[in-house]
């Protein structure tokens, strides 16, 4: 088995599933670091996710000459992403994004998708009126969003991963979750139709 220094010389060099390797030997670290602390009315899974945001940070920023062994220094990179998120989480700056709709075709309630009307019926009007509301939809996506906006949503309406979003993209795991964070608050003003 490789070193984790080695894997991040690899991964420095181009090699993507070297990261890859990094990020699931060290999620364990990330769980058990994450299960440590707690946000009132959060997610656990979000900490998860903030602590692999720490772990892709140590991988970026781990300098061999000055550091010996990574997986302190990661463990140190998760904590402070953790302890940061939480800090951020607390302060009241980032309530119109906690109270922004949902896209997810498989929310039970609140979802803009489920409010659309259904597409697959005979009713005429009610194919209209559906036809009309995503037209709506997506005329507002173009116009509010970015063309990376547009992009990271996609790719995160797709299912994929912060991970694979930054690789897609170009970009790193923070300015993906920014660029994501941007366009919910933007679709937060999309209104469903009644």
């Amino acid at each position: 088995m490789k070193s984790s220094e080695a894997l991040i010389l690899e991964f420095r060099a181009g090699n993507k599933n070297a990261l890859d390797i990094l990020l699931n030997r060290f999620k364990p670290v990330v769980k058990a670091k994450a299960k440590a602390y707690y946000v009132l009315g959060g997610d656990p899974e979000d900490l998860i996710q903030e602590g692999m945001v720490g772990l892709y940070k140590a991988v970026l920023d781990f300098a061999p000459e000055k550091n010996n062994n990574f997986g302190a220094f990661a463990s140190l990179c998760i904590v402070r992403q953790i302890q940061t998120a939480i800090k951020t989480a607390s302060r009241q700056k980032h309530m119109p994004l906690n109270d922004s709709i949902s896209l997810d075709t498989e929310e039970s309630e609140g979802s803009y998708m489920e409010k659309l009307p259904d597409s697959r019926t005979n009713d005429p009007e009610a194919l209209f009126i559906s036809r009309e509301a995503l037209r709506d939809t997506q005329d507002f996506i173009r116009r509010s969003l970015s063309p990376l906006e547009r992009d990271v949503l996609a790719l995160y309406l797709d299912g994929k991963t912060h991970a694979e979003i930054a690789a897609s993209v170009g970009r790193n795991l923070k300015s993906v979750d920014n660029t994501l964070q941007r366009a919910r608050k933007k679709l937060g003003k999309l209104q469903a139709p009644q």
